[in-house]
């Protein structure tokens, strides 16, 4: 998926011989993942049916799945999110975190329930970081390296998701125009219990700008914070519950 995926694992399971089999199954997973939807191998099967060789129903019925779920977000976000523009496929935009979201759910199934995997800076959380304590997940400020726009705590099911200019230049389009959006925003990071929608909905979220505020708003187990070009900050209603912000 042209990027680089961690675990961090805590608690008893840590020190358990099966756990680095359950990593093992997780990592496996991912790689599964890449051989079906990177869209940077053409014998993929995403790219064999973006080229018009395979039809949906001849792929994986992973395949489907995931188109499914990105027909879905679409008509949730009105469209700003999208997997097609200038006539191209890629679901990119949620298929790396339903995988991550699949792996840790998968470590959890094999009694490793504290963990967080991170996925090109998208992170899913599970458990607890320590006995009773959560975990603690840093924002990166996409003005200033090296700084942090807010410090996120979490404990359970906990994704954070963020899209914006800092770490791949835009690489999110207006799915309207096919051009790079053009709004004052620099980065937008979502919260949601899964990784799979807060991932969509950041990707969505940085396409259609700072008029997002008032959907992510609506959006039931949502919270968001967005950074503008000028260094301004905003967030929806309920993000100070689990941040604070520097």
């Amino acid at each position: 998926m042209g990027t680089v995926f961690s675990f961090d694992i805590r608690g008893e399971a840590a020190a358990r011989a099966s756990t680095a089999a359950a990593v093992d199954e997780a990592v496996h997973w991912l790689h599964e993942v890449d051989r079906l939807f990177s869209l940077y191998k053409p014998e993929s099967e995403l790219s064999r049916l973006a080229r018009g060789e395979l039809t949906a129903a001849e792929c994986d019925p992973l395949v489907c799945e995931v188109l499914a779920l990105c027909e879905a977000a679409e008509a949730r976000s009105d469209g700003w999110f999208s997997t097609r523009y200038a006539g191209g496929l890629d679901p990119t935009g949620l298929v790396k975190g339903w995988a991550v979201e699949r792996a840790s759910r998968l470590l959890a199934v094999r009694g490793v329930g504290d963990s967080c995997i991170n996925g090109g800076g998208d992170i899913q959380l599970s458990g607890h970081r320590e006995e009773r304590r959560p975990w603690r997940i840093g924002i990166s400020d996409p003005l200033q390296p090296g700084e942090l726009v807010a410090v996120v705590e979490g404990a359970g099911e906990l994704a954070v998701a963020t899209s914006g200019t800092a770490e791949r230049g835009c690489h999110v389009l207006d799915p309207r125009t096919g051009a790079p959006p053009r709004h004052p925003l620099a980065s937008v990071t979502v919260l949601a219990r899964g990784l799979t929608a807060a991932d969509a909905w950041a990707t969505a979220a940085f396409a259609r700008g700072s008029a997002a505020r008032d959907w992510l708003e609506e959006l039931p187990g949502v919270e968001a914070v967005a950074v503008g070009l000028d260094g301004s900050t905003w967030c929806t209603a309920g993000f100070l519950q689990f941040a604070e912000v520097g």
